[in-house]
């Protein structure tokens, strides 16, 4: 199937459930979900199309080694949820919640301006440049201006129900209670429209780069820049598998030259410039979304400002230190957890996306755009998973918040195991052996792109499990003068857990089989729902 077969594959299925989503959100929420939704679904789109390409594009654009650019993605992906603390803290000092966020769709915009310029300078030698330097500092720029949107939209979201729900209070205590089992709900539609552009924007890069691509006469292939950079570090010292690849695949993407130094440079040239076109599709999303906030945000509300002096209830004014000691312990347990669940779910941007370059076949669909496969799971199993809980929870059988991210634990451990046997079926070597293959070696033990869909089917799963049942844990868990600072907590335990991502590629590519690496994540995992299980009783204890 063709890359643009595949979208519009996405796209059919995608659709009907978006409508659905769009008439839930009229009918049952406030006014403001959708618009608040569609802006933030905007940013996000521009944000996705450069995240699903990121690793790979630094490798390719700079010779570097998949370790490095690895951690240069695990900092970004830090520096994007630990700066969401400032921006919080800028937003709720001025009282200008819409301002901050507008502020934070320019920021992101000129830094994927400074993104979408084809500068190369002296970058196709490897190491480290001035045009890397430049491209880092654009990244930093992008991740204060997510910083400054991203807690502070939810925080506008967040309001309108404390609104929703102080009306329905005026008519009654059963309007009260419908208008607060809508919250869950609404942030989960919230959620689904952030996925919604996480589905398509995988697409928008490679299909550039590949547009591009044919305007030089030449075809799209993955492991030819990393055979360019090398051959312009080396030269003739390239080893001799390594240089018949070289021109086995020049052969297969159009070149019927001498392949030397100026092929290699005119292909980095022309497949990175690809990917530059690409951004500019980012800024026009930061436009397009910031318009859409810009002709709503009067409609929107203002998030109210804490007065210093509010009633206190009963119940927290005789709640002692040892109670307050207690709930905070119970949330670091829970915020470790979480570590490692970020750790091993986010490698889809690092040692999965090295997967489907290396270990699958992509020739029809290029490695990035597997990403899309998550969001595309979140969008089709989300309605399953609440009528599963709903369900549950009106025969009085609902599975608690801890016990969920217990489950949600175990799944995801199921998707490393799932990779472990097909790694150990397939026999795969450390990626850097697997690179020293010759072409047909390599092509013939690549795996179906089916094991990469089941990965994710498993891994969105236990999406569902943790993240927002996180968030919901957070909030019943934490003191109430605290709820803040312990919504920080949780987005500082997504960064710390981000932080740490770029070890996946390390041991993908160092490991002396694959396989261990994938028995890594998923010991990781087991031992987190362990621990989850072990505190389970202590937990529910403490939550209700």
């Amino acid at each position: 199937m063709s890359q643009s077969l595949f979208l519009i594959a996405v796209l059919v299925v995608v659709i009907p459930f978006l409508v659905f989503y769009v008439i839930k959100a009229r009918n049952e929420h406030p006014k403001g979900l959708i618009s608040a939704a569609l802006a933030n679904m905007g940013e996000r789109f521009g944000y996705y199309i450069m995240n699903a390409v990121l690793l790979l594009f630094l490798c390719s654009k700079f010779g570097i080694s998949d370790d490095a650019a690895g951690w240069i993605y695990a900092v970004f992906y830090f520096l994007i949820y630990v700066l969401s603390l400032p921006g919080g803290m800028i937003a709720d000092k001025t009282q200008k919640y819409k301002g901050t966020i507008i502020s934070g769709l320019l920021c992101m915009a000129i830094g994927y301006i400074l993104l979408s310029i084809p500068v190369f300078g002296e970058a196709n030698n490897g190491g480290i440049s001035w045009v890397l330097v430049f491209t880092c500092i654009a990244l930093l720029i992008i991740a204060f201006g997510n910083g400054l949107f991203k807690g502070n939209l939810q925080a506008i979201v967040g309001q309108m129900y404390d609104n929703f729900e102080a009306e329905a209070a005026k008519k009654g205590p059963e309007a009260l209670a419908i208008a607060k089992s809508k919250r869950d709900s609404g942030f989960q539609i919230f959620y689904v429209f952030i996925n919604i552009g996480g589905v398509i924007a995988p697409f928008v890069a490679p299909l550039l780069r590949e547009f591009w691509l044919k305007t030089k006469g030449l075809l799209y292939n993955s492991d030819l820049p990393r055979l360019c950079h090398m051959y312009l570090n080396e030269g003739s010292n390239m080893k001799a598998t390594d240089m018949e690849n070289l021109n086995t695949l020049a052969a297969n993407v159009g070149h019927t030259g001498v392949v030397d130094a100026a092929f290699c440079a005119n292909y980095l040239e022309t497949f990175n410039t690809g990917v530059h076109l690409s951004f500019i599709a980012s800024v026009a999303a930061m436009l397009i979304s910031l318009t859409i906030f810009m002709l709503v945000m009067k409609s929107l509300p203002t998030p109210v400002k804490k007065e210093k002096n509010v009633e206190v209830s009963a119940a927290e004014k005789e709640a002692d230190a040892k109670e307050v000691k207690q709930r905070l312990m119970a949330l670091y347990a829970v915020l470790g957890v979480a570590v490692f669940f970020w750790f091993s779910f986010h490698q889809n941007g690092q040692s999965l996306s090295v997967f489907a370059r290396d270990f699958v076949a992509t020739d029809s669909v290029a490695p990035e755009i597997w990403q899309c496969i998550n969001p595309f799971f979140v969008i089709v199993l989300t309605p399953i998973i609440m009528w599963i809980f709903g369900t549950l929870a009106k025969k009085n059988k609902e599975i608690s918040t801890p016990r969920k991210i217990a489950i949600g634990m175990f799944i995801a451990a199921c998707a490393y195991i799932f990779l472990t046997i097909i790694a150990m079926v397939q026999g795969y070597p450390s990626g850097e052996e697997f690179k020293s293959w010759t072409d047909a070696a390599k092509m013939a033990a690549k795996s179906s792109p089916a094991v990469l869909i089941l990965t994710y089917f498993f891994l969105t799963v236990a999406e569902l499990f943790i993240s927002p049942l996180g968030l919901s844990f957070v909030s019943k868990i934490a003191p109430k003068h605290l709820q803040g600072i312990c919504q920080g907590l949780w987005l500082s335990a997504t960064a710390i857990g981000n932080l740490f991502i770029a070890m996946g590629v390390t041991m993908l590519n160092t490991f002396p089989q694959q396989w261990m690496c994938w028995a890594v994540f998923a010991g990781f995992c087991l031992i987190s729902m362990a621990v989850m299980l072990g505190m389970l009783k202590w937990l529910e204890r403490i939550t209700k």
